[in-house]
């Protein structure tokens, strides 16, 4: 099978892919144990007011996510080939009428909710010319799993190596195959064979995928998203303004409506 394939990479590329994988999850430690402090520090201080304790709860959500951002990488941030300066992927006429962003996760259930929901109308409202949608993935979940992370930069090496269509087809189908915010969570085998269903050669994606070559470009597209308030995700803005609905189903509407 495609995913057993044995790389040709040295075995000391394969010790440096390992350090930084090391190297990446002590980070995702470090942000842990810090955001842990900031939440037991909030739980000291119950015994003041309510808002007070909805303030201190909000700072360890917010700032967790941020404190995990601002640790990044010190890999470059050289984006890949055919995404746009924004960090994402643009799907369909930049000219059409209506312009819909997606910030998501592809760990986060409830942007996999939305994908559900919406996909099938909204591929066709982009056939359509009715519709571009740009879709900006973000490791948001990196404090649960470095999966968040790993597949954003999958995303990013199918789209540097197999060109939009694909990408967009690997986007479906990591959707598809979303794992549970608990576990499992997919190995880069699997990662690699779900680029290669969508579309990618194997040799081409999978070294990118195995050393995270776009790692730094998707820490930066956190760091964009946190500066330009984006503390949720799903998150979606239609014609630059956050989609007024509370529910999936409602901002599913407005997105092809």
């Amino acid at each position: 099978m495609a995913q057993k394939k044995t790389s040709h990479r040295t075995a000391d590329d394969k010790a440096a892919t390992a350090a930084k994988r090391d190297a990446r999850r002590a980070r995702t430690e470090r942000a842990r144990a810090q955001a842990e402090e900031r939440r037991k520090a909030a739980k000291r201080k119950e015994q003041l007011t309510r808002y007070g304790l909805v303030a201190g709860v909000l700072v360890v959500v917010i700032g967790g996510y941020l404190l995990i951002s601002n640790l990044g990488s010190d890999k470059p941030t050289t984006p890949p080939s055919g995404a746009s300066a924004s960090y994402g992927l643009v799907i369909g006429d930049t000219d059409a009428p209506k312009e819909v962003v997606v910030y998501e996760d592809f760990l986060c259930p409830f942007c996999g909710q939305l994908e559900k929901t919406v996909r099938d109308r909204l591929d066709a409202a982009v056939e359509a010319g009715d519709v571009s949608v740009e879709y900006r993935p973000l490791p948001f979940l990196e404090g649960i799993d470095d999966y968040s992370p790993r597949s954003a930069n999958a995303f990013a090496v199918v789209l540097d190596a197999s060109g939009p269509e694909v990408a967009k087809k690997f986007h479906d189908l990591l959707f598809d195959n979303q794992p549970s915010e608990k576990g499992p969570f997919p190995d880069d085998d699997a990662l690699v064979a779900l680029a290669v269903e969508a579309g990618a050669t194997e040799a081409d994606v999978r070294p990118g995928i195995e050393d995270m070559a776009f790692e730094g470009w998707v820490d930066a597209a956190g760091e964009a998203a946190s500066k330009a308030g984006v503390n949720s995700t799903p998150t979606v803005l239609i014609d630059g303004d956050p989609a007024k609905g509370k529910t999936i189903d409602q901002i599913a509407a407005e997105m092809v409506g």
